[in-house]
């Protein structure tokens, strides 16, 4: 048998994910904290960083990296009120750099807490009762729920599941309130963990519960995740899919993208059983020994769908009902002002790149914040980096509209479909796996985008475009119809060929190429499908039908 990886050596000896924490938080002779305890602070949702851009200047004056860390909050379906985001707009400007970041998964991220400042932070997020338990680390992670404005009472519903399923698949160790806050150090054994038993999951596990006809959280990339069926407007239950996943080494033929595969339905009352179900067959028999192939994803390939249906039939008693039919029509958000059943009013804002920071033209942090002290409903993360202003009574919406006007957080009502839905995770200076930009090269490459499309008479076309530092797919580029994955400096993968709605893995289609190569490569394609679409068909699906990429015959369904 292969040996375990380290990392679950790590996780056995931390007596419940405590390790030194206390005593590397203590240090004052460093910024960062000891080597084992990098990987247990991730199951406190936070990660050690260091600014790249002045890495090798540090290192020339020898003085160790300006490390930081990055704190990510547990926010099921990305639902944070007025208070909340008051409080975390503070945080940032006292303990971070001054901005926030909206994840792919709905959560937020501050970056640049310094060790001394990270105790103090994690109590004042405690204080507006916001926590960051198993944000990151191998244990479910930020539960999704899809967002729907018109359907508030369905919305509220499926919010209020994940954020049950949340609660009921978190660890059991007090280890996160002993050391962030001051809760009472345990005497004697360490807690046992029901769910995830002493060494936790093999590697990360994602959830989504998604609201047809809006496939807004891809949920066919999903480790797992639940499809509502919703019959005469109330939700009864749920379409199963687990074996979703992104991530990929470059070199490295074993790791593959995959797309979750339909599993069955269940009625809404057993939603946390069924995902506890899947959660510990991953448990038992995800790969230890390798962390590249420690998904979901590779279980499920090795022994075969047939295996995991009969295994998780054994955990429930039973096998599943077949499927329900469901459809879905779009994947993207909604911008602009959607009026809700109840008369309320919803607001979809454009945040390019997730990045919440004041510049010339728009003024995010001050203008979200004269919003938040307003204190007229929820601010809801959408899974697309973008912000929804929630519940807003009709008597001031006109007065949102002003504020949202003069701070210049309009930009969605000029914005192409391209810029609007454009992703891009984190990339440099802070993620230590970035190979390229990514956050801060999406706005410009967008509109690279929108000029050759305005050049082949495709002005307006909607066109998913994603981009990545490397092949960790964190802003889920896998499933865009154009998507660059950071190889180098100023170097990607240029992927083509997904579907518009995330049901459809893209492929390679020029590797290791600078810009001028990519936009010289997708120049002839946009000419090549204005000149040769049926219809109104994607520009994903012409790559397709036309043979400029060939897909593997792999189905989401």
């Amino acid at each position: 048998m292969a040996d375990l990886s380290p990392v679950e050596g790590i996780k056995t000896r931390s007596r419940g994910l405590r390790g030194t924490l206390v005593e590397s938080l203590a240090d004052p002779i460093t910024g960062a904290i000891a080597e084992d305890d990098t990987q247990l602070i991730k199951f406190h949702g936070s990660y050690q960083q260091d600014d790249r851009d002045v890495r090798e200047e540090r290192r020339q004056q020898k003085l160790e990296p300006a490390y930081s860390f990055m704190i990510r909050t547990r926010l099921p379906g990305g639902v944070a009120t007025p208070t909340q985001w008051l409080a975390l707009d503070a945080l940032t400007r006292e303990f971070g750099n001054g901005t926030l970041k909206l994840t792919t998964r709905q959560a937020f991220q501050v970056h640049g807490v310094v060790k001394r400042d990270l105790k103090d932070s994690f109590q004042a997020l405690n204080q507006v009762a916001i926590d960051c338990i198993a944000a990151c680390g191998d244990v479910n992670r930020n539960v999704m729920a899809g967002i729907n404005p018109a359907e508030s009472a369905l919305h509220a519903e499926v919010h209020a599941a994940a954020r049950g399923l949340s609660e009921h698949l978190l660890p059991r160790t007090r280890a996160y309130h002993e050391v962030w806050l001051d809760g009472e150090k345990l005497a004697g054994e360490v807690e046992k963990e029901p769910l995830y038993g002493p060494t936790y999951l093999p590697r990360k596990f994602k959830v989504a519960v998604v609201l047809p006809p809006h496939n807004d959280v891809d949920i066919y990339t999903q480790d797992l995740g639940f499809i509502a069926i919703v019959e005469k407007s109330q939700l009864i239950g749920f379409n199963l899919t687990a074996g979703g996943g992104l991530g990929v080494t470059h070199g490295e033929s074993a790791t593959f993208p995959r797309l979750a595969d339909l599993i069955g339905y269940l009625p809404k009352e057993r939603l946390n059983e069924v995902a506890a179900a899947v959660m510990t067959t991953q448990r038992d028999f995800g790969d230890r020994t390798n962390r590249k192939h420690a998904r979901l994803k590779y279980t499920i390939h090795e022994l075969g769908l047939p295996w995991f249906k009969e295994e998780l039939a054994r955990r429930l008693g039973g096998p599943l009902a077949a499927p329900k039919p469901f459809t879905f029509t779009t994947r993207g958000d909604r911008f602009g002002w959607v009026e809700d059943t109840h008369g309320r009013w919803h607001l979809t804002l454009r945040v390019p790149g997730g990045r919440v920071m004041d510049g010339p033209e728009q003024r995010w942090c001050a203008g979200l914040r004269a919003y938040a002290e307003r204190n007229l409903g929820e601010l809801r993360l959408t899974p697309n980096q973008n912000l929804v202003l929630a519940e807003i009574p009709a008597s001031e919406k006109a007065a949102v509209t002003a504020l949202v006007s003069t701070f210049g957080l309009n930009i969605h009502e000029t914005a192409t479909r391209v810029a609007r839905d454009a992703l891009a995770c984190v990339s440099l200076p802070t993620c230590p796996l970035a190979m390229a930009e990514a956050e801060r090269y999406i706005v410009a490459f967008s509109a690279r985008m929108d000029e050759l499309l305005v050049r082949h008479g495709l002005a307006g076309e909607a066109v998913s475009v994603r981009i990545t530092g490397c092949p960790n797919g964190c802003a889920r580029p896998y499933v865009a119809e154009i998507a660059l994955i950071g190889k180098a400096p100023g170097r990607y993968n240029l992927m083509l060929g997904s579907d518009a709605l995330g049901a459809r893995l893209n492929v390679l289609y020029r590797e290791n190429i600078d810009e001028t190569t990519i936009l010289a490569a997708l120049d002839p394609l946009f000419a090549g499908w204005a000149a040769g679409r049926q219809g109104t068909e994607s520009f994903g699906d012409w790559c397709m039908r036309s043979g400029v990429v060939v897909i593997p015959a792999v189905s989401a369904a």
